[in-house]
């Protein structure tokens, strides 16, 4: 061996490793998840744990950094500190309430998208199938005295499932509706995809799914042109029977004309998970009309996603996502400009 190639043999056996820094205070159980997954690979640090004189120069080390909500644990002068940051993995899959305009515009983003998609799907396809069997309101009926055996119900065998957003979510979601009959109209950014459906568009084919639609499956990232995206306008273009199934964000929908929909339109079907203001976002739930005082809604706090084990899975996969980078990969779901608000 060369005295040249000896020498860059040693300073890569000497070079100090990758340092990652997580910001959130994880449990014992996901600090092992994080060290099985991310401790052989570079330096792992938990910003918690670090004292105060210790954190601007752990800070200054990061070449990537994790964090569950940055809102709230980290802040502007922490990134400011960041010199060495190229990658931010962020845990959860929505990424609206983050404030990503605290990072670097070169520094890439990726979200968790997608972590969370089996058990999203089946609470869709619970509280559709709750809806189109008329259990909430039925169940009302019984406990008036009202036993109404030979009231219609409805089945998705044969009916047209619209899903807007059809990213790791909408995926699962068609496979669980498909299986029970239903076809499969879908939306996502480029009007194509491999999966098995019926019609595939943009939000410039919006009116095409929602005209067939008897489902409509909401699991769009909230963006700039995804706010507001169901007002007045297009609930007049579904079904007056249609079923409206948001498993998103409420800022997708318009809250004034959703209400005056289901009022005006009693066969018309809503099923709530995400509202318009909640506490994990804004720091208080808040609606502005009744709701919850509809016989044709369903309501359910935004909780889809908590079942055992799903913390511990969003975990896993964020750090593999950072062992990508680290390896020179490219990362999954990095955020783009429209997510990033350029």
């Amino acid at each position: 061996m060369s005295g040249t190639d000896g020498g860059e043999a040693t300073r890569r056996r000497t070079a100090a490793p990758p340092c990652v820094v997580v910001t959130h205070d994880p449990t014992p159980e996901v600090r092992g998840a994080y060290r099985r997954e991310l401790g052989a690979r570079c330096e792992l640090l938990f910003l918690p744990d670090l004292a105060p004189a210790d954190r601007n120069a752990a800070l200054a080390r990061a070449s990537a950094l994790i964090a569950w909500n940055p809102r709230i644990e980290i802040g502007a002068a922490d990134v400011h500190a960041m010199t060495s940051l190229g990658f931010v993995q962020l845990m959860t899959a929505g990424v609206d309430h983050v404030p990503l305009h605290l990072f670097p515009r070169d520094v890439p983003i990726a979200s968790n998208a997608g972590v969370f998609a089996g058990p999203m799907a089946e609470f869709a396809l619970a509280m559709t199938l709750a809806a189109a069997k008329r259990l909430p309101v039925e169940h009302r009926e019984m406990r008036d005295g009202r036993f109404n055996q030979f009231a219609v119900n409805r089945t998705l065998d044969g009916a047209v499932c619209a899903i807007l957003g059809f990213g790791g979510v909408g995926r699962a979601a068609a496979w669980l509706f498909g299986a029970l009959g239903a076809e499969i109209y879908a939306i996502n950014r480029s009007g194509k995809t491999d999966e098995k459906v019926a019609f595939i568009g943009t939000l410039a084919a919006l009116r095409t799914a929602l005209d067939a639609a008897d489902v409509v499956l909401v699991s769009l990232s909230l963006t700039g042109a995804t706010a507001g995206l169901i007002g007045a306008r297009e609930l007049g273009w579904m079904k007056d029977d249609a079923i409206l199934v948001n498993v998103a964000r409420g800022e997708i929908v318009d809250q004034d004309a959703l209400y005056r929909h289901l009022v005006d339109n009693g066969r018309f079907f809503a099923c709530l998970e995400s509202w318009w203001i909640e506490p994990v976002r804004h720091g208080e739930f808040r609606i502005e009309h009744p709701f919850l005082d509809l016989p044709n809604v369903i309501a359910a706090p935004h909780n889809s996603a908590s079942v055992p084990g799903a913390h511990l899975d969003a975990v896993r996969s964020g750090a593999r996502n950072v062992r990508r980078w680290l390896d020179g990969e490219a990362p999954r779901n990095l955020l783009g400009a429209d997510e990033r608000g350029a």
